[in-house]
């Protein structure tokens, strides 16, 4: 990718990550329950066609929408790709890992599962308690606070995509 295009990408997942954690405080404050997926390296095509595409611009009011108790979508889902939300309704395989606690519902299973068969970043709020969990690599995070979730999002979508150009120029 140019650097004009990795600029402009950057800008859309800051942007992107600012709407989520804008719409995360809330989310947790009401205890709405969320899924939320950011594909990273690995296509998650399969993932997505079991959902409903979006394409959209992320945005406060679209979470909102998206995530409304008995709305046809919110029980599934969100995926982003590119800084933009792809896919909504979508079907995430579950974890097997029987370890985590019992307290953890379908949500959270799921946002591990994810975590463990790909390399995205998972966010759920529980509608249970308005926790926001953060699952990357097979490992959750709970209770994160709205920065918390912020600097979890910059470190997995930013910071390490302004950092592989760097590792592929060192290779010859």
């Amino acid at each position: 990718p140019s650097e004009d295009n990795a600029t402009e990408l950057m800008h859309q997942w800051e942007s992107a990550i600012n709407a989520v954690c804008d719409a995360c405080a809330t989310m947790s404050r009401q205890k709405v329950g969320a899924l939320m997926v950011f594909e990273r390296s690995t296509p998650l095509g399969d993932v997505i066609a079991t959902g409903t595409l979006v394409d959209a611009i992320p945005s406060y009011e679209l979470f909102n929408n998206l995530f409304v108790m008995n709305s046809p979508l919110h029980d599934g889902a969100v995926i982003f790709r590119d800084g933009k939300i792809h896919a909504a309704g979508c079907v995430l395989p579950l974890s097997s890992n029987f370890t985590i606690s019992r307290e953890l519902g379908t949500r959270h299973r799921a946002a591990l599962g994810m975590s463990e068969n790909s390399d995205a970043i998972t966010v759920v709020v529980s509608e249970e308690n308005g926790k926001i969990t953060v699952c990357d690599n097979g490992v959750l995070k709970r209770a994160l606070s709205v920065d918390e979730l912020r600097s979890e999002l910059k470190n997995g979508l930013i910071i390490e995509k302004k950092a592989e150009p760097r590792k592929l120029s060192f290779r010859l």
